[in-house]
C-alpha cells in the first residue's frame, strides 16, 4: 500500500491585522486539506500599518491553538508570485475568503489569471459568515484609530498590538 501525498492548501492575504473573521475562515479551510499554510504577504499598494514580520507573528499567535482534526496549520511570509509560492510549496489548492459581491470581481479576475499561470493549482472561495461579511482590516485600523471598541472582531492579543500602533 502507498501512502498518499498530502493536501496542501494555501490561504494568503496581507493579515494587517488578522481578524476573527480570518480566523473563521482558516478553520475552515483546515477542514479541506491536510496542511494549510497561512502566506503573509508583502504588498506595498496596502500601505500596511504592521512590518511583515510583525503581522507574521501575529497571525502565529492568533492560531496557535487552532490544529483542528489532523490538519497542520503554519505560517509562512511570502513576497513572489502567489502561483509561485504555492508550487514552491506543493499546493494544489489556494483558498480566496468573499465577504461581498464587491469581492468577487477583483478576485474573479485574479482567479482566471492565476488558472492561466498555473492550471493545476485551484482557487477555491470560501463565503465569510454573516457574522464576519462586514469585518475588513482597513475598518478595524480606522475604528482603532478614532478610539472604538475592536475587540468585537480581533483576539485580545492582536488587539493590543493594534492599540500600541495607534497611540
Amino acid at each position: 500500500m502507498t501512502a498518499t501525498k498530502p493536501r496542501i492548501g494555501i490561504y494568503p492575504g496581507t493579515f494587517d491585522p488578522i481578524t476573527k473573521g480570518h480566523l473563521h475562515i482558516i478553520r475552515r479551510c483546515s477542514k479541506l486539506v491536510d496542511h494549510l499554510i497561512v502566506a503573509v504577504a508583502t504588498n506595498p499598494n496596502k500601505k500596511p500599518m504592521f512590518k511583515l514580520a510583525d503581522r507574521v507573528s501575529m497571525t502565529e499567535t492568533d492560531i496557535a491553538n487552532m490544529e483542528e482534526k489532523g490538519c497542520q496549520i503554519t505560517v509562512e511570509p511570502f513576497e513572489s508570485l502567489l502561483v509561485e509560492f504555492a508550487r514552491q510549496k506543493g499546493a494544489g489548492v489556494i483558498f480566496r475568503g468573499l465577504r461581498a459581491v464587491s469581492d468577487f470581481e477583483y478576485e474573479f479576475q485574479m482567479t482566471g489569471m492565476n488558472a492561466r499561470l498555473a492550471p493545476e493549482i485551484e482557487t477555491v472561495f470560501l463565503m465569510a459568515s454573516d457574522k464576519w461579511q462586514f469585518v475588513s482590516s482597513s475598518f478595524l485600523k480606522e475604528i482603532a484609530r478614532l478610539g472604538g471598541d475592536i475587540s468585537p472582531f480581533v483576539t485580545p492579543a492582536t488587539q493590543e498590538k493594534i492599540l500600541e500602533a495607534v497611540k
